[in-house]
């Protein structure tokens, strides 16, 4: 049987980092880990291909070739999936859809043939089974959490490596946290659950035995769910990498009580790891305590942040405007607070309610859920009636954007962060490690667009300069900050202008919601 493993396109968005990555000749940040992982749980003697149309386009001639079509992807990839999933049944084929959209969007709304909801580990045989003697039914429901002792190494051979920034590799899924807001743990529980590490180093070797010498990012819902686990992990990686010589960097996602273990930073440190994405979510406690995120109350979260970052680790922060906590001050609390932390990659979205979380059913038991929603909490226009006043509410959104990325304020986040923290000591010179042909190409695409045809010259060739003295020792790190900082003002700039478009017409209030009241769910 022939396979087809669709991943569908991401919007553009601070998320998808498109603007910084035409800088390194890249396409997207990160390959379909999922589908890989599938492919590798299909019949040996199935043929596969996968087409990421984030990084190519879906051709007439790859569908002619497909038996069965097995998409996955994300709520925010809906429309694009969506048309992939109508394009097939027009030509009769048969599809399959799955991943974290399937635990989002109702089965027949997807349209497909067949819809997996859950994960696939203890499905796939059966499924497969079926596609084969054409018995499939229309929706297979995982009856458990599978131990991820039972996950494949991914199939790397379906993938063009080169099109991407960062490969991955999964160690967990689950967290053991409990955040109002947050899909993950109806996904895939509050109990994390590991990989071994042995697991861990061969996905590690298959890598690099396919030649890849760059950033790892290590998927997890929160890499420390479980401290032990992850320290154990941490002590073999930092083994792996002396052993092989290896200058592989790694990235993942944590809690903010990562800053209690000075153990656990070290080790990490030790490890490689070199950035860490936090759930920060707001200055405001009362909205922490409200929202249920009781892991960032009762500490400092400056203090916690700039004592991770002492450790080597860039904190890229997630933060969200909307609870119905937030006053008139949130927006310059926010601001402020962005701005002393020194995270220089501060991704603020608007709340989003995502079905099948405790906000989505606590909103609709209020009577104020508008729509499900399309996932992606830089969309300027609201799923649900919030406390604050919409229009109001977006407008502040816009403004705590053009400040944290006005290009001063920007570069000054980055000063301050490239001032705290230590990196690692390594053989190599710093001219060494930064001075790739990729980071080459960023580089003088970075003069070229930001300090020649920027609109913000200036700032750019002033921050150069101090990269270039004062933080010479982390001048791979100021000039990668550089780019990336390129693209969130390209998006502030879209998003100002989506926010303009979606104000609607003098007399109705100005409302940004994507439904009239009378239209609640």
């Amino acid at each position: 049987m022939n396979a087809l493993l669709i991943y569908p396109q991401f919007p553009d968005t601070f998320w998808s980092f498109k603007h910084a990555l035409r800088f390194v000749g890249k396409r997207a940040a990160q390959p379909p880990l999922g589908l890989m992982t599938v492919a590798a749980l299909l019949p040996p003697a199935w043929k596969k291909r996968l087409v990421d149309t984030n990084v190519e386009r879906l051709r007439d001639r790859d569908l002619a070739w497909a038996d069965v079509v097995l998409l996955s992807g994300m709520h925010i990839q809906s429309d694009s999936l969506l048309a992939i999933v109508e394009r097939c049944r027009a030509r009769g084929i048969r599809t399959v859809v799955g991943g974290p959209i399937a635990s989002s969007i109702p089965a027949p709304e997807l349209k497909a043939d067949h819809v997996v909801i859950g994960e696939a580990e203890s499905l796939i045989a059966d499924l497969a089974r079926e596609l084969e003697e054409g018995t499939a039914g229309p929706v297979y429901q995982a009856d458990e959490r599978p131990e991820m002792t039972f996950s494949p190494l991914p199939d790397l051979s379906l993938i063009k490596m080169h099109r991407y920034s960062t490969m991955a590799v999964q160690y967990s899924r689950g967290c053991p946290f409990n955040c109002e807001f947050c899909d993950i743990i109806e996904i895939y529980g509050r109990r994390p659950r590991t990989k071994a590490v042995g697991q861990v180093l061969a996905e590690l070797d298959q890598l690099r035995a396919a030649g890849w010498r760059e950033a790892v990012f290590i998927v997890d819902d929160n890499f420390i769910g479980n401290k032990a686990r992850a320290k154990e992990l941490c002590v073999a990686l930092a083994e792996w990498r002396s052993q092989y010589k290896t200058s592989f960097d790694f990235n993942t996602e944590a809690s903010l009580n990562l800053a209690d273990d000075p153990e656990l930073m070290q080790l990490m440190k030790d490890a490689g790891f070199v950035s860490v994405f936090l759930g920060i979510e707001t200055p405001d406690e009362s909205g922490l305590i409200a929202s249920n995120k009781l892991q960032n109350t009762r500490r400092s979260l400056l203090e916690s942040v700039a004592t991770i970052q002492s450790y080597g680790m860039q904190v890229m922060g997630g933060f969200i405007l909307g609870f119905d906590t937030d006053k008139e001050d949130i927006f310059d609390r926010m601001a402020e607070f962005i701005q002393k932390s020194g995270i220089p990659i501060a991704m603020v979205g608007l709340l989003q309610a995502m079905p099948g979380t405790q906000l989505f059913r606590r909103l609709r038991r209020e009577g104020r859920i508008l729509d499900a929603g399309d996932g992606d909490n830089t969309d300027v226009t609201l799923n649900f009636l919030p406390h604050m006043d919409a229009t109001r509410l977006v407008e502040g959104y816009r403004s705590v954007l053009k400040r944290i990325y006005s290009c001063d304020a920007y570069y000054e986040r980055v000063k301050l962060y490239l001032s705290r923290t230590h990196p690692r000591h390594e053989k190599l010179t710093t001219r060494q490690q930064w001075l790739t042909r990729g980071n080459a190409r960023a580089l003088v695409t970075s003069i070229v667009r930001q300090g020649v045809l920027g609109r913000h010259q200036w700032s750019y060739w002033k921050f150069l300069a101090e990269a270039a003295t004062r933080y010479r020792r982390c001048f791979g790190a100021a000039m990668t900050l550089a780019v990336m900082g390129y693209h969130f003002q390209v998006m502030t700039r879209k998003l100002s202008k989506a926010i303009d478009a979606a104000k609607q017409p003098a007399g109705s209030g100005g409302i940004l919601l994507r439904e009239t009241d009378r239209q609640i769910l």
